[in-house]
């Protein structure tokens, strides 16, 4: 009878601890954001942490990034940007970075609002030329559509929302509920933190990269943020989305990963039918880090295509 009350406790344990080692993280606050580069805005759903790049005039392109990397994934992108001339903002989604870390669905419109929010703060218009990375691609994608007139064009790289994504564990955490909870704070930090060592490991020179990438499950909200995004943005294929950009001739470029591991080259072929004015180009030999990997063919392949 003891045993079985031990294994009961231990059982017990094993689920209880992730969650409370959740509320015990670090904050994000402002002591954890006092070395930040760049600058705040409170907007209204809480702080957000963005960066400008370039000179003072130009046009403008906003980066949105992806599921877990924050900001900084488009720093040499940006900085690519701006010898083209371009003013480019950058800034960390909620969850995620050196941003709040607020409650909630983080949804389209979660984060549709916060960069609408952001661009009112900084006094954006229009004439926007819109990047988005990973599920910066549904993100984007759902402002292009709703805001149509302020785009200037939409660059979708290695995005989402085209089916095929999120599968195996990501899947799980997404569908199996409260065990999806457990998963998502029990395993998924292992699994994070090793995908970043992967990363310094096949590209050295992208150390500081990968240790930031590593850094962001060591805060409170981080991991829910993830969770939240995989139930809610990343649900669904954006078909709607898509086939009123056609509508409203919206400009659009997708730049594939061509040994992408996360996000099926099939999306290539989702958004020809969604939208025939789409143009489809690839990165060969880049995974699904080009951002950090491969940004100077990223910003190529944005020359050639759109500019």
């Amino acid at each position: 009878m003891i045993w079985v009350l031990l294994l009961a406790l231990l059982l017990a344990a094993a689920w209880v601890a992730p969650f409370v080692i959740e509320r015990r993280r670090p904050a994000m606050d402002d002591d954890a954001r006092v070395n930040a580069p760049g600058n705040f805005a409170e907007l209204s759903q809480g702080m957000t942490h963005f960066q400008w790049h370039g000179g003072v005039r130009g046009p403008v392109a906003v980066c949105v990034h992806g599921l877990t990397t924050p900001g900084f994934v488009w720093n040499d992108i940006a900085a690519e940007l701006a010898t083209m001339g371009y003013r480019v903002l950058t800034y960390d989604l909620y969850g995620r970075g050196y941003s709040d870390r607020p409650e909630g669905r983080q949804d389209e419109a979660f984060f549709t609002r916060q960069l609408e929010d952001l661009l009112a703060h900084q006094k954006v218009a229009d004439d926007i030329t819109l990047f988005g990375y990973s599920m910066g691609g549904v993100i984007t994608t759902a402002f292009a559509a709703k805001h149509p007139d302020r785009i200037r064009q939409l660059v979708l790289v290695a995005p989402a929302g085209f089916g095929g994504f999120p599968t195996g564990f990501f899947r799980m955490m997404r569908d199996w509920g409260r065990i999806g909870d457990w998963m998502a704070l029990a395993l998924f930090p292992r699994r994070h933190r090793a995908a970043a060592s992967a990363l310094h490991r096949q590209y050295p020179a992208l150390a500081e990269a990968a240790s930031g990438q590593a850094e962001q499950v060591k805060w409170q909200g981080f991991i829910p943020a993830v969770l939240s995004s995989l139930r809610h943005a990343l649900r669904d294929p954006k078909e709607a989305e898509h086939r009123k950009l056609s509508r409203v001739d919206v400009p659009v470029l997708a730049i594939w990963a061509a040994k992408d591991e996360a996000i099926p080259l099939s999306g290539m072929g989702n958004l020809t039918r969604w939208n025939r004015i789409a143009v489809n180009t690839q990165v060969e030999g880049a995974g699904h880090w080009l951002p950090l990997t491969h940004p100077r063919e990223v910003v190529a392949a944005f020359r050639d295509g759109m500019e």
